[in-house]
C-alpha cells in the first residue's frame, strides 16, 4: 500500500512521540510491497539525514521525504504534493490532522488515520480538530487509557478507534550490553525526564522529596537524573532545600549509548508521571531487566506489572519512598522483566499495525 507518513519530527528530539513515529515509519517500509512507495513530511526537522534514515527504512520502499523546518505553509504544500498516488496517510499528531483531511478530500478516495499518544488528546478539540478526527478512517490509541480520554471529548465510533500500543525501537535495545558487568557501587534510582517547567508533571521533584526517606531505608542510595531544560534550577534548589545534595546526580543529556549504559548501571528506574499516555522510557528500563517505579495514573499500569515494578499514587511522596526502598531492597527476576518487555516488541507492533491496515 502506498503510504505518507505525517510528523511533527522525527530526528530533531529524542522525545517519545518521534521515538514511536519513526517504528511506524520502519512498519510501513517492512510491510510495503515490492510495488508499494513510503514517503513522510515532518514539520520541526531542518533536514533529514540518510544515516539517521537508514535503519528505519528500506531501500526499495521509501520513495520521497520532506522536512520543513518549522515552517507549516510548507508543510501543507508538501503534504498536498506528496500524497499524490497515495491510498493511506498516517497522521502522528492531532495538530497535524485538519492538513490530513484537507488531503483527502482533495484526493478521493484517499484514507487517513491518527496516532493518539497521550496528553495532545486527553483535552476537548477544536472545530477544525474534531470534524477531522470524524473522518478519520482508524484512530491508533497508545493504551486504552488514551483511548477512553479521547472518547470522552468526542463522540466518534468506537470501532474505529482501536489500541496499539507502542514497541520498543530495536535500535535501541541493550546491544549486548551485560547489566550484571556494569553495576553501581551503590544502590541507584535512575529518572530519565525533559526538565521542563511545561513537564512539571513528570514528577522529578517528587523523587527528590522523597530521597530523605529512602535514604533512611536504603542508605547510600543516589538518584541520578537524565535530561536537560528550563527547569533545572527549581529541582537543583529542592534539592538543596532537602540537603540531598550528595545523594542526587544531574547528568544532564545523554546520548543513545550512553543512555544505554545508565540504565544498565542502576538499581531501579523511577518516572512517577501523572500523564504519561504510554511510557516507552519504562519500556527501554525493562529492556536491561531492571525494575520500574511509576504513578499510577495514564498509561502507566498497562505497561508496569507487579512482575516489572510498582504503581504509587501520583503525588504522595511518602507512599514513594516506601515503594522506591522496596524496589531497591527487592530481589527482582531481571529475566522475567525481559519478558514482559518483549510484550512490546518490534515485531509484535509490526504484526498488530498490518492487521489494523489490512482488516
Amino acid at each position: 500500500m502506498n503510504s505518507l507518513l505525517l510528523a511533527p519530527e522525527l530526528f530533531t528530539t529524542d522525545s517519545g512521540i518521534p521515538r514511536s513515529l519513526r517504528l511506524y515509519l520502519k512498519a510501513l517500509c517492512d510491510l510495503a510491497g515490492d510495488n508499494d512507495c513510503v514517503r513522510f513530511v515532518t514539520l520541526n526537522d531542518v533536514s533529514v539525514d540518510s544515516a539517521d534514515l537508514r535503519p528505519y527504512t528500506m531501500v526499495h520502499s521509501l520513495d520521497r521525504w520532506e522536512a520543513c523546518n518549522r515552517d507549516k505553509r510548507r508543510f501543507t504544500g508538501a503534504v498536498l504534493r506528496l500524497s499524490a498516488g497515495v491510498r493511506l496517510i498516517v497522521c502522528g499528531h492531532v495538530a497535524q490532522l485538519p492538513v490530513a483531511w484537507l488531503a483527502g478530500w482533495r484526493r478521493p478516495g484517499l484514507r487517513y488515520a491518527l496516532v493518539a499518544h497521550g496528553i495532545e488528546v486527553w483535552r476537548p478539540f477544536s472545530f477544525l480538530e474534531r470534524r477531522a478526527l470524524k473522518g478519520a478512517w482508524r484512530i491508533f490509541c497508545v493504551s486504552e487509557f488514551t483511548r477512553n480520554e479521547l472518547l470522552k471529548n468526542v463522540r466518534l465510533d468506537p470501532a474505529r478507534v482501536v489500541v496499539l500500543p507502542n514497541a520498543l525501537d530495536p535500535e535501541l535495545t541493550p546491544d549486548g550490553i551485560d547489566s550484571a558487568t556494569i553495576t553501581a557501587s551503590q544502590p541507584v534510582i535512575l529518572a530519565v525526564s525533559r526538565l521542563s517547567s511545561l513537564d512539571r508533571y513528570k514528577g522529578i521533584d517528587h523523587l527528590i522529596e522523597a530521597m530523605p526517606a529512602i535514604l533512611r531505608d536504603a542508605p547510600g542510595t543516589k538518584l541520578r537524573i537524565v535530561g536537560r531544560g528550563d527547569d533545572i534550577h527549581r529541582l537543583q534548589n529542592l534539592v538543596r532545600e532537602h540537603r540531598v545534595d550528595t545523594a542526587v546526580e544531574f547528568a544532564g543529556y545523554v546520548n543513545d549509548r550512553q543512555l544505554r549504559h545508565e540504565f544498565a548501571r542502576c538499581t531501579v528506574f523511577a518516572l512517577p508521571s501523572q500523564k504519561e499516555g504510554f511510557g516507552l522510557v519504562y519500556l527501554e528500563a525493562m529492556s536491561h531487566g531492571k525494575p520500574c517505579i511509576a504513578a499510577d495514573a495514564g498509561g502507566a499500569p498497562e505497561v508496569i506489572t507487579h512482575e516489572s515494578g510498582l504503581l504509587v499514587p501520583y503525588g504522595d511522596v511518602p507512599a514513594l519512598a516506601r515503594a522506591a526502598a522496596a524496589a531497591l531492597l527487592r530481589p527482582w527476576d531481571a529475566e522475567v522483566i525481559r519478558t514482559c518487555a518483549g510484550r512490546f516488541s518490534y515485531p509484535v507492533f509490526r504484526e498488530h499495525l498490518h492487521r489494523l491496515l489490512t482488516a
